[in-house]
């Protein structure tokens, strides 16, 4: 039998894809016996409870005159050297390159000066190549970090060709893709909750993000309103974020606010996702599209572009539509053919579910697993 590991965890805990996937791989590790610690400044949303096997080291900031904002590495650096020295971990699984790839090196060498190795692998998302990675003053930290880490993989081909460009990378790239627990998603369809928000049938259209600009929410706001001129539907909006106001403010002053729902952050999309019949995601950039995903595993068509890494998720014309980033046209259009179609679009949704599982946790698990091991 192999030996289980101990495996510290870095992460955001919000409600951000490299947050939720970062968490998800912990809980299933810990399900195959694994001991994982989660380290970070608050409980991750997708942690609702402590299980067996799984434990919370809060990196704690506290504030101080001297500074205007708390060198958050720094206090990360040192909650590393400590739950690394007292939990005895054989590894550090780092999850975005600002500030966690930095402060996973620098407590590396503190720990090395006391006789301790502990290396660290650095799993890079998106935005931190892709937005903040960009920023000149971020690059020389950014280079180095991933230069230094034990292993290093992104969630993408799109984005490991982006870091690649970015940055002047010697160390070798792993593409280990986002995953979800397929089976998770396989909810019996619940009419009853579908007919508090279809009281007439009517389609269900869904976004879910953070509402950053990058997600072009205005866009859905676009395609839904080119739909419902020819096909009865509602739009379901989920998350929150900077954009939200702006979008509340044109749909509340346009005809189609009673058909248009803000339903703020859920812990789970799943209820919502298994009641839909249409996923809109029309953003700028996605370095893999983990939204998207999961509405597939719920058997959900999905409406979005050719940005990033979404073509390896959505195959056109298959499951799903790519369009140009910004074409709301096109992008109406493919909906309206799809949703005025029902064969078409039952065939559609078995499609989108069928793609998911070759993206389900069980497969992508033992990549991580052996990832682990090829480095220690």
């Amino acid at each position: 039998m192999k030996k289980k590991l101990k495996i510290g965890i870095v992460l955001y805990p919000t409600f951000g894809g490299s947050g939720v996937v970062a968490t998800e791989l912990g809980k299933e590790l810990a399900s195959e016996g694994h001991e994982i610690h989660f380290i970070t400044y608050s409980k991750p949303v997708r942690l609702s409870e402590l299980r067996e096997n799984i434990y919370f080291h809060q990196v704690s900031i506290s504030n101080y005159p001297l500074f205007d904002y708390t060198p958050y590495e720094q206090v990360l650096t040192s909650k590393l050297v400590d739950v690394v020295k007292y939990e005895k971990l054989d590894l550090l699984h780092v999850h975005y390159a600002i500030p966690h790839a930095s402060a996973a090196y620098m407590a590396q060498q503190i720990l090395k000066s006391q006789n301790i190795n502990i290396p660290f692998i650095t799993t890079l998302h998106g935005t931190d190549i892709t937005l903040v990675g960009k920023d000149p003053s971020f690059e020389p930290v950014i280079t180095f970090a991933i230069n230094n880490s034990n292993a290093v993989t992104t969630v993408s081909e799109s984005l490991k060709q982006d870091t690649l460009n970015h940055f002047d990378i010697t160390n070798e790239i792993k593409v280990i893709p986002n995953f979800i627990c397929t089976k998770h998603y396989q909810l019996d369809n619940n009419e009853v909750y579908k007919s508090r928000y279809a009281t007439n049938g009517e389609f269900i259209i869904t976004h879910i993000s953070n509402f950053r600009k990058v997600k072009r929410v205005g866009d859905v706001v676009k395609v839904f309103r080119e739909i419902r001129k020819q096909i009865p539907c509602r739009l379901l909006f989920v998350g929150d974020g900077p954009e939200r106001i702006n979008v509340e403010r044109e749909v509340r002053s346009s005809c189609e606010r009673e058909d248009v729902l803000f339903l703020g952050h859920l812990d789970s999309t799943r209820e919502v996702l298994n009641i839909s019949d249409l996923f809109l995601l029309p953003s700028e950039t996605e370095s893999f599209g983990l939204a998207a995903l999961e509405a597939m595993a719920s058997s959900v068509p999905v409406i979005t572009t050719n940005a990033g890494g979404l073509p390896e998720v959505v195959d056109h014309n298959k499951n799903g539509f790519l369009s140009e980033v910004g074409d709301v046209n096109d992008m109406a259009k493919n909906a309206i053919a799809l949703l005025s179609n029902k064969e078409r679009l039952s065939t559609f949704k078995s499609a989108a579910r069928a793609k998911s599982l070759k993206f389900d946790m069980h497969k992508i698990l033992p990549i991580y697993e052996q990832l682990y091991r090829d480095v220690l």
